[in-house]
């Protein structure tokens, strides 16, 4: 299962894996699924961080555009620009750093021109939910900058998500493994250093429904890739289909996750996840604690 390993970022280290981090969501968006709009506002995006950071997070996770199912993310006609992004996201990162200068943040951006002046206003990490796919150049952009990367896997773009064949589990965890693969040894051969490498099997993205169960049971075959794994299942959609029976055959809403996302996390956990990227901190380090023990156990 995990091993513990320090994963190196632009001016600090992580121990990852003697217990698991948590990561908190800080979604700076108009339409995130999850919570778009709750923190569009700058002041309100700060406080949000902070209250975060005051709940335990090990560090937070900005994101100023939204990669949601029908989304425009990663096309070169993506309805928020580079522009745009950075315009809403460097105001948070750069009064999150005022209030908080030891703060560890990453920021989720596929656009080498947003991660170039996020990391230089500060930021540590940067996690991109294509892998390197969407924009070649942003790895060269984390070389020369010394990130540490997350490289999640994604199948297709937004727009092909909720239209893509089932495939069954060997081939899915095939693709996954593959993926991820090539994208660690693209972040390799643009010079990123492997211990700055961290891997997220990429739920929700490009994975249809009960897919992702199927991933979800056979995470642990990815640690075979070398690198420690991030996931992240807060709030996913397909964990509301999977609670539709106790709401009158609806999908559960967004508000009514929170439960199944702690299951599921705590499944990750136990399957090799050292990271967690979550939206309620306090709860999330409540049910990793206990799984960490049980992991300790044996």
């Amino acid at each position: 299962m995990r091993s513990v390993i320090t994963w190196r970022l632009r001016t600090r280290t992580l121990e990852l894996g003697a217990r698991t981090l948590v990561c908190g969501v800080v979604n700076i968006t108009p339409d995130s699924f999850s919570d778009g709009g709750s923190f569009l506002a700058p002041e309100d995006a700060v406080a949000h961080a902070l209250r975060l950071i005051d709940e335990g997070a090990d560090f937070l996770d900005l994101g100023a555009e939204s990669t949601r199912p029908g989304s425009r993310a990663g096309y070169a006609e993506a309805l928020v620009s580079a522009e745009e992004e950075q315009a809403r996201l460097l105001p948070v990162l750069e009064g999150v750093l005022r209030a908080r200068p030891l703060a560890v943040i990453s920021v989720d951006t596929y656009k080498a021109a947003t991660a170039r002046v996020a990391l230089a206003a500060g930021a540590e990490i940067v996690n991109d939910v294509s892998g390197f796919t969407w924009d070649p150049a942003l790895a060269r952009v984390c070389a020369e900058r010394g990130a540490g990367v997350v490289l999640a896997h994604t199948r297709g773009g937004p727009e092909e998500w909720r239209a893509q064949a089932q495939l069954a589990p060997d081939a899915l965890l095939a693709m996954a493994r593959d993926g991820l693969a090539a994208s660690v040894r693209a972040a390799q051969a643009a010079g990123v250093p492997e211990d700055a490498i961290v891997i997220d099997p990429g739920y929700g993205f490009g994975k249809r429904l009960d897919e992702n169960y199927a991933l979800l049971r056979r995470q642990g075959e990815l640690l075979a890739l070398g690198r420690p794994l991030l996931v992240g299942l807060s709030r996913k959609s397909f964990l509301g289909h999977t609670l539709a029976p106790l709401f009158g055959g609806e999908a559960a809403p967004v508000a009514a996750r929170e439960t199944a996302s702690l299951a599921a996390m705590t499944a990750a956990i136990l399957n090799g996840a050292s990271i967690v990227r979550v939206h309620q901190v306090r709860p999330a380090m409540e049910a990793a604690r206990i799984a960490d023990a049980i992991l300790a156990a044996g």
